[in-house]
């Protein structure tokens, strides 16, 4: 059996580096925004981890192509499932991307890469048999596009110039998320809060057993398979006016709002709003746990000319609102929303069901060696290996159960259990 990467590089044998690079060039704008990042914190347990690179690339030796990673990852009972994350969520994104696409087809195939990546971090982690789980919030800037998938309670807003404030993460926690609640309890778990001596309930809502507060999380294989490691994902295009990302644990979040966050650091540079916000969490509620802040600034070149001020029929309405891209008119759409300074809202979905995040499409069908691919775990698969994604799934819409995309035995396993249908197997040494 041939490799993965051996697969699609045989698949794309007909579009040589040189062309798709030059098709990059001409494709794509050649002003970029400049990235600017900060980070701060305030280690109360450890469990507090994050990521930070600006050097990674669509295509190998093409700095045209760079992107932006930006990810925190807030632990608990034990930093193992942070540190896992930290290291390997990344190379698992991006080892669910098939090579060879342009910047268009590659930000496209993001949100369910991000997917895949985040149930296989998982997977393979709970393969260790430890019982730390890990918040995940996932930033990924390329030019003006920021996508961001998230599990638990760490927290991602967007401050754009006119000073309007957006969250582009969904918080995982039963006590504020109804649906979850109700997701978790369909799937077999319970929850309830805390019983003391009495009967006196106390505390926030948590799920039994093991009494985790979030519905969402990668590892935590002790608490039950209905914690699951599927993420929010949220993608959006700015304005070439540009903006601030504020990315935090929820040590930060349990002692600030978002508009306190933002108008807390406003004029200040990355580095310094990063140690502003965390100042600000622990002026008011002070050091009652890991306190982590990442500051992004995705700002204009120089040379950017500014976008007039809106028309007076704009006054009305924020500054910021999401408005879906239209296939057939997304070029005149976007320079539309960019002249008022209007973030447009390119993709979101939040759906804990792995069948509908990975869709119906034959994505992962037979490879030129004639084999089929897991879509989770990228591994081989015979023909009579596959089983789809779809089959004798309650929770999705198709009714091909025979249509693509496959996982292997263990994956469709893994997908069951997430949905109530039967244990994982994985057991805690």
């Amino acid at each position: 059996m041939g490799s993965r990467q051996e697969r699609h590089r045989s698949d794309h044998d007909l579009v040589p580096l040189a062309a798709l690079i030059s098709r990059e060039l001409r494709n794509e704008k050649m002003e970029k925004p400049t990235v600017r990042y900060g980070c701060a914190a305030q280690s109360k347990k450890g469990e507090d981890y994050y990521l930070m690179t600006t050097d990674c690339q669509r295509i190998h030796g093409n700095p045209s192509s760079a992107f932006s990673v930006f990810a925190i990852f807030d632990g608990h009972n034990g930093t193992a499932a942070a540190v896992y994350s930290r290291d390997h969520l990344l190379n698992h994104v991006l080892g669910a991307i098939p090579c060879g696409l342009g910047r268009d087809e590659w930000l496209q195939a993001l949100p369910r890469a991000l997917v895949v990546g985040f149930v296989k971090t998982d997977k393979e982690f709970q393969k260790k048999g430890q019982t730390s789980g890990t918040t995940a919030t996932f930033v990924i800037v390329d030019r003006w596009t920021v996508t961001v998938a998230s599990v638990g309670d760490s927290r991602c807003i967007l401050d754009t110039q006119g000073g309007a404030v957006s969250e582009l993460t969904v918080d995982h926690r039963l006590e504020e998320n109804a649906e979850e609640r109700e997701r978790v309890t369909a799937s077999g778990g319970e929850v309830g809060r805390l019983c003391i001596f009495g009967g006196t309930e106390i505390g926030p809502l948590r799920c039994w057993p093991g009494g985790l507060c979030l519905s969402r999380s990668i590892g935590d294989m002790d608490v039950g398979e209905f914690i699951v490691p599927i993420p929010y994902v949220k993608q959006v295009k700015l304005s070439t006016v540009g903006g601030r990302l504020i990315i935090a644990s929820d040590g930060v979040w349990d002692a600030v709002s978002s508009d306190m966050a933002a108008k807390s650091c406003h004029g200040l540079p990355a580095e310094l709003a990063a140690r502003q916000v965390v100042k600000e969490a622990l002026r008011t509620r002070g050091l009652k746990d890991d306190t982590t802040c990442i500051v992004v600034d995705i700002i204009p070149p120089d040379n950017t000319v500014q976008p007039a001020t809106p028309p007076k029929k704009y006054n009305k309405l924020r500054s910021l609102f999401f408005r879906r891209k239209s296939h057939k008119s997304a070029a005149k759409l976007s320079k539309k929303l960019s002249a008022v300074g209007i973030v447009e809202e390119l993709f979101e979905e939040g759906s804990a069901m792995l069948a509908e995040r990975l869709g119906s499409e034959d994505s992962n069908g037979p490879s030129m060696s004639g084999l089929f691919i897991c879509a989770v775990c990228q591994v081989d698969l015979a023909a009579s290996e596959g089983i789809s994604v779809h089959a004798g799934s309650i929770f999705s819409t198709s009714s091909k159960p025979w249509q693509g995309p496959f996982l292997c035995a263990d994956c469709c396993n893994k997908k069951d259990a997430m949905e109530g249908k039967r244990p994982s197997g994985v057991k805690v040494t």
